[in-house]
Parts: structure tokens; sequence; C-alpha cells
């Protein structure tokens, strides 16, 4: 026996009939019989393709206007029958055994969509029968070839002919059809649910009872947080035309990015879409470590890496403008980068970092800051959900608790210093000078030791810390880091308030002559 004649019936059942005629003539070519329901039989007829109609099989009509077609022992078992095993139950009740399923279901998602389709209409869209066959089918994929695509008729045909179709490439197909049908059920379910009027009475519309997120593998990774650790990354389907983000970027050159390379990555490119004039973000292990916002990019750079060159060794780069020439220049110049990110680089400037070419060279696309959306976070059987850390960044919102105010270039510091502030692991202290970090001080048990963390860094650096800016991501819960922050020259402090000792700080500031804000938001970042 031929060995395509493993497939002897085949039914189909499509709503979307688009090259059905062709596939059907292949399929008769190879002495296939076609059976298929009414829709699609009357298809055929006129292109004088031979098939036995459903109905005229199980000598039974589709009824209720087309709801029942295909729901019938005799389609069922033909397509769920063991070979062998069933053959007597087959004979006796004269099934015939069907070797292919070919598959599309009705358009639900595209009518319901539709706003003039009213939920009566979208309801009849809800395909019954077909899923029915395609699980069927599925199920007994050593037995039964499922396809619910039809571009895949014809590579199952070649592979039949040629004897090289595997019970690996069934398997496939089944896999396939199941997720087909999840997908379908998915949408109805999404439908429905929106639909529901409890659901709707109580459940935050941000935060639904059930969430079902859809990814999709972009890359493997270098490696994961640590070598011994395998690692990929998996980005939201259907974001192909989105920019600005750290998922839908193109690497350009450069090893293979490791797990902590997206990470820092994702920090730093949040960070620097933070600030209007161009900006140069370095971050090292999770956290900012130099920051400046500048009247140009190749100032923002010298600024942001003079602020603690020792952390920004191996440090990821991210900009928010175009890359120059003078400024990658500088970057090879001066840097180990590990990873250099930007929304579009000049070619000059390319060439200048290609003479680096272990350098990950990212381009975002046009960026645009964040403002809504959830945060998502793994645990062990869970996931944690939050709103984006969203800030307006608007002062006309401040408290302004001392008796001296900020000057203007104070209250400029403090709006800089505070965006940086958010994207520091708590407990974050920052100080700043015109635009640019002079030191950060991260991810302590204690705010005081974040606080003494910076000034030891200050000091290393031999930076003059007076006049500057301090921003607290939290409150002080007492006064001990106002008299540290005094004590090195701070004169404006940032910090969101809410402490029970908010007068005693107030008065340690007024005593120092510091300015304080207060901002009435906090920016915790675990």
């Amino acid at each position: 026996m031929n060995a395509i004649n493993i497939i002897q019936n085949a039914l189909i059942s499509v709503y979307d009939k688009q090259n059905i005629v062709k596939i059907s003539k292949n399929l008769v070519k190879n002495k296939i019989s076609l059976f298929a329901t009414e829709g699609t039989s009357k298809t055929l007829h006129k292109h004088n393709i031979p098939v036995t109609s459903i109905s005229d099989y199980i000598n039974f009509p589709e009824i209720m206007n087309g709801r029942v077609k295909t729901l019938h022992p005799k389609i069922l078992a033909g397509i769920l029958n063991r070979g062998n095993e069933d053959q007597l139950i087959m004979n006796f009740y004269n099934i015939s055994s069907i070797n292919m399923v070919i598959v599309n279901f009705y358009p639900f998602e595209k009518v319901q969509k539709n706003p003039k389709n009213k939920i009566d209409d979208i309801i009849e869209n809800i395909d019954i029968g077909g899923p029915t066959l395609v699980r069927a089918a599925a199920k007994n994929y050593k037995n039964v070839i499922v396809i619910v695509d039809l571009l895949d008729v014809q590579s199952v045909i070649n592979k039949v002919k040629n004897n090289s179709f595997t019970i690996e490439n069934r398997l496939d197909l089944a896999d396939k059809a199941f997720r087909y049908t999840l997908s379908y059920e998915k949408k109805i379910s999404q439908y429905f649910f929106k639909k529901n009027v409890f659901n709707k009475k109580c459940i935050n519309k941000n935060f639904p009872n059930e969430i079902n997120l859809k990814f999709i593998k972009k890359q493997n990774l270098r490696y994961g947080e640590n070598q011994h650790q395998k690692s990929s990354l998996y980005i939201e389907k259907n974001i192909s035309s989105s920019t600005g983000t750290i998922s839908c970027s193109n690497q350009l050159q450069g090893k293979v990015l490791s797990y902590n390379n997206i990470s820092d990555a994702e920090v730093a490119l949040e960070c620097v879409k933070e600030f209007i004039n161009p900006a140069c973000v370095i971050v090292k292990h999770g956290n900012p470590c130099g920051v400046s916002e500048s009247n140009s990019l190749l100032k923002s750079y010298l600024s942001a890496y003079r602020s603690d060159p020792v952390s920004a060794f191996g440090g990821i780069v991210a900009f928010n403008s175009v890359l120059d020439e003078k400024t990658a220049q500088e970057i090879v110049e001066k840097q180990f980068v590990e990873v250099l990110i930007a929304p579009k680089i000049n070619s000059l400037a390319l060439k200048i970092l290609k003479k680096k070419s272990n350098i990950r060279v990212l381009i975002s696309g046009k960026i645009k800051k964040c403002q809504i959306g959830l945060d998502f976070k793994k645990i062990n059987y869970g996931l944690l959900l939050q709103e984006y850390d969203y800030d307006d960044m608007n002062y006309k919102k401040w408290k302004f608790v001392t008796k001296r105010f900020p000057t203007t270039q104070e209250l400029k510091d403090a709006i800089f210093c505070w965006k940086v502030a958010k994207f520091v692991k708590s407990n974050a202290i920052v100080y700043g000078f015109n635009g640019t970090t002079i030191s950060i001080g991260a991810g302590q048990m204690s705010r005081i030791y974040s606080t003494k963390i910076a000034n030891i860094k200050a000091k290393d650096q031999k930076i003059n810390i007076t006049g500057s800016t301090m921003a607290s991501d939290a409150f002080f819960p007492f006064r001990d880091g106002i008299d540290s922050a005094a004590s090195i020259g701070i004169k404006c402090i940032i910090q969101p308030g809410g402490s029970k000792r908010d007068q005693e700080i107030i008065q340690a500031a007024n005593e120092y002559n510091i300015a304080m804000i207060f901002t009435n938001k906090r920016h915790f970042r675990h």
C-alpha cells in the first residue's frame, strides 16, 4: 500500500474557505475521499470536486440553522476509533474511519469586536462542532492527522508521500490544535467575563480575578543571574510595532545578552526616560550609579561617569537621544561597558563602537515615559501585581515645610534627584547638584547607612557636596539623617514625609537652614 493511503478519508469543516478548493483538489488527486459540512460541500461541488456531505453520510440533516451539524456518533466514532481494536464495532454500524480532520472555527473574535453586533449575533458565532472535532482528532493523534492551519496541508501530504511523516509530526499538529482551541475558548471567556455583571460589581477593573498572560520567546540568553543558570527572554505577544523598551530593542553588535544585562538595561532605560533634555544613566547591579542631564549628550555622559567611575566599570549606559560620534569616542576611551542603549545611534558613532566589538549595542527606537499599566513580580507559585509607579513630578503639589524655601536651582535639583531616587533600590539616598548625581547610597536595611555610604563614596571621589540637594525615597524616622546631611553641607532635602517625627525632622532642618520638601509620595523599590 502506498504511504499516502494511510489517509483514506478526510473531514473538512472550515469557515474560512480560502484555498480550500486547491487543497481539496490535491487531496482527491492523492485518492483521499472527502467528507464536508454543507457550506464547504457546496463550495467544492461548484468546482466539480467529489465530496460526500456529512448530512448524507449520517442520514441526518443539519438542523437549528446549522447549530447542529457534526455532533453525531458516526462522525465522532470515525475520528476516535483506534483501528483494529475498534474495527468490529465500526463494521457493525457501518462507520468509516476518518484519518484526517481539517477544521477552522467561526470568527468569534472578529464578530465580537464589531460594535454593531448584538450579543445574540456574537453568541451564534461560538463554534461548538468545530472544537469538538479538533479535540477528538488531537486526542487520537496516533491514528488521525489534525490540521487547524490550511498552510500545513501540503507539507503533511508531502511528508506522507515520502514516508517521512513521523509520530512526532502527528504530536506537533495535535499540540498546535489544542493551542488553537485554547486560544479560541480564551477569547470567548474574556468576552463573557466583561459581560458578567457580577464581575463588574466585585472586581477592581485593574486587577481581574484571573490572569492569562501570553508571552513568546524572543531569544536564549548567555546565562541567568549566575553562569550555571540557563536563561531566556520572553516578550509580550503582538508588540512588534512598539518601541522604546528593552523587550523591543534590536541588538546591533556584541556578545549574547545575559539575564543581568537585560535586567540592568531595563532600569537604565526606564530611568533615562524621566528626563527631557539630553541625559545619561549608568547602572550597575540594578542601581543607577551615575546620572546627568544637560544641554548636550557628551556633557551628560562625562558628568554621569565622573560621579562614580569606580562603580561605572562594567556598567550599563543608557541615553535618551541620538548617540553621536564624540560621545561614542569618549565611552570607548574611558570606560569598560557591558551594554549601551540609545533610541538611535548615528553611523559614525557605530563605526567607533565597532572598535570594541564585545560591547552589546542596543537600539530602543523612539522612547516615551511609561505612565500606566501593571508591574509583575514572580514569587513561588504566585504573582504579585501593582500599578506602575508613576509620578508626574508636579512640584506645585508638594509641600515646602521649612522656614527657608529652596532656591530655583535647589528646586531643579530636587526634581532631578527625586526622579533618580525612584530607580534606586531602597533604602535610597541620592545627592545631586546642577542636574548631576554626586553620590548614591542604595539597598541598605537602614536609611542612615545608605546616607553613610553616599557620604563615603563622595569623599572617596573627592567631590564637594556643599550646596547639594538630597533625595530620600521614604521619610526619615529620626533626625540623625538630617544631622548627617547637614554635616556634609546639604542645603535642600526632598522626601515623602509621613513620619511620626515629621515636626522633629522639620525642626532639625530649620536649625541647619536646610530647605525641605515633602512630596507626599513614596518611591520604595525592592
